[in-house]
């Protein structure tokens, strides 16, 4: 998993991008079905899969999801999700490099915490968009923890 953010300061401002690059596996993909109680044969059974469209078994599409909340909770330790939209536009195989992208988009002061807006996408090869959506987020503080670089 690499890490990056695209801000020339280490202060959240409107229009700062933050990224996760993952590459998800056979074995997320079970330790998630554990977790969560998710069977969906879709996910485990490749004549389904193809069945019903897919070239491969898909990733399932919360699982790429949850990029976002990391993002946003590696960058501002302590933030709070309260919303997010997904829209899944195309299907995530295991073995493909996926870029996780959040960018603040509206920025309030609320008392001593922010509420921060983030449209919220991820990307495959050559820039495929395969989920969009937007975050809502309460930040205890618009200070970036610094991470590994671009």
């Amino acid at each position: 998993m690499r890490f990056c953010s695209l801000s020339s300061q280490n202060v959240l401002k409107i229009e700062d991008i933050l990224k996760q690059v993952r590459i998800f596996s056979n074995s997320n993909i079970i330790e998630y079905s554990k977790l969560t109680h998710d069977s969906n044969p879709l996910h485990f059974d490749l004549e389904r899969a193809k069945n019903a469209g897919f070239a491969d078994l898909p990733v399932p599409g919360i699982l790429v999801a949850s990029l976002f909340p990391q993002i946003i909770a590696s960058h501002f330790p302590g933030a709070v999700y309260v919303k997010q939209t997904l829209e899944f536009k195309s299907p995530v195989y295991c073995g493909e490099e996926i870029t996780g992208e959040v960018q603040a988009s509206n920025i309030r002061q609320m008392k001593e915490k922010y509420m921060a807006k983030f449209t919220t996408k991820c990307f495959k090869d050559g820039g495929i968009l395969v989920i969009d959506g937007e975050a809502t987020t309460i930040l205890p503080t618009l200070a970036m923890n610094k991470l590994e670089g671009c």
